[in-house]
């Protein structure tokens, strides 16, 4: 697993050679300067697992998405490539007219068609969605940004006239399989307060990248909270319920109690803290360069989360090292990512482990400091 590698061709580098001069070399002079690229260092002691292919089938169904091909030009994933936790079932019959029941204790059942929200439907703009399972086992690579159009769902609430003594939204979708998964439980929804859902902005999507919702990423319809994480982004919306302040958690609450850093597990749904992504940063690609003749290499990453952009970032390449700044970082939203570099010159050969924090100590960010988006590479040569 510790087996590194340098890379210096193949499908995946193309068009990073050409790229400008990495920022920390800029402030050189470049006519006196050569330089070449030599390619990318491979992160190690991360499973190998394909990337950016659709894999399995309902629960079970992934596809990766490959972060090292980011670049802050194209901070856009493309449909095909957004990441896919869950797949269409099989049971969904798309032959029938689609539409979202919203019910609850006071109010008589009523119908939204798909030509009402898609009448209300306006650009949602750049949102990026986390799983909260997202981890080193998949190079991270649950992890996705689209610009999305879709409904407000607060606009669908008020049009159905939702009263205010509603305790709680529950948010539900489809989700009955032929065979059992592996991995998780039937039962995706979501409860949520009416201030969560204005708060947060959350909508009804119904296109990403300009096209509609593809089946696998919730087509006709699926839920999008902007900053929290993708399993209360409900996939295939079909009904809207309003329910009583002491009601019970849902299933799917419960499965990702633990993985959206909930206190325990809570029975009830007003015990939920919101499932908010916080502060988090990662290396995503490390670059090898010749500069006159010195090897030198190039740490990019993306920095993600949180509720106000931080003022700076800290990095440091093993336990034993200080955190010194990120040179080139600059966060100016939180949603979708920021980009970073920083030059980087090892003086041994050896395993180094690259670990971020936010300068800011006071700002959350757990995930992060417990060392969960820690990645590794090998250094052969210097």
């Amino acid at each position: 697993m510790l087996k590194a590698s340098l890379t210096t061709g193949g499908a995946m580098l193309l068009g990073f050679h050409s790229l400008p001069l990495p920022g920390f070399y800029e402030g050189a002079k470049r006519d006196t300067q050569e330089r070449q690229y030599l390619g990318l260092i491979e992160f190690v002691g991360e499973a190998v697992t394909p990337m950016e292919t659709p894999m399995g089938a309902g629960l079970d169904g992934r596809l990766y998405t490959d972060l090292s091909a980011l670049t802050p030009d194209r901070p856009i994933t493309a449909t095909e490539k957004f990441y896919v936790r869950t797949r269409v079932s099989e049971f969904l019959d798309y032959r029938k007219a689609w539409a979202i029941q919203v019910k609850g204790p006071r109010k008589r059942p009523t119908e939204i068609s798909m030509a009402a929200l898609r009448k209300k439907s306006k650009p949602a703009g750049l949102h990026l969605m986390e799983c909260s399972g997202n981890g080193r086992f998949a190079h991270f690579g649950l992890l996705s940004v689209a610009d999305w159009a879709g409904t407000p769902v607060s606009e669908i609430l008020e049009s159905a006239r939702i009263e205010r003594a509603a305790g709680r939204v529950l948010i539900s979708g489809f989700d009955r399989y032929p065979i059992a998964s592996s991995t998780s439980i039937p039962g995706a929804s979501w409860i949520f307060t009416v201030d969560q859902i204005n708060s947060s902005k959350a909508f009804f999507a119904t296109e990403m990248n300009g096209m509609s919702l593809t089946k696998d990423h919730g087509a006709p319809v699926r839920l999008v909270v902007p900053g929290w994480y993708g399993c209360t982004c409900i996939k295939w919306v079909n009904e809207v319920t309003l329910l009583d302040e002491d009601v019970a958690a849902t299933s799917q609450m419960k499965e990702f109690a633990a993985r959206t850093m909930q206190q325990g597990l809570p029975e009830l749904a007003k015990d939920y803290r919101p499932a908010a992504i916080e502060q988090a940063a990662m290396p995503i690609r490390v670059e090898k360069w010749v500069i006159d003749g010195k090897i030198k290499f190039h740490v990019n990453g993306i920095a993600w989360g949180g509720t106000q952009p931080v003022n700076g970032l800290e990095i440091r390449f093993n336990a034993e090292e200080d955190f010194v700044p990120v040179e080139n970082f600059k966060q100016t939203t939180n949603d979708p990512w920021s980009f970073w570099t920083h030059a980087w010159t090892p003086k041994l050969l050896g395993i180094y482990s690259i670990q971020l924090r936010v300068k800011d100590r006071s700002v959350p960010s757990r995930r992060l400091d417990a060392g969960y988006y820690v990645r590794s590479v090998e250094i052969t040569e210097i």
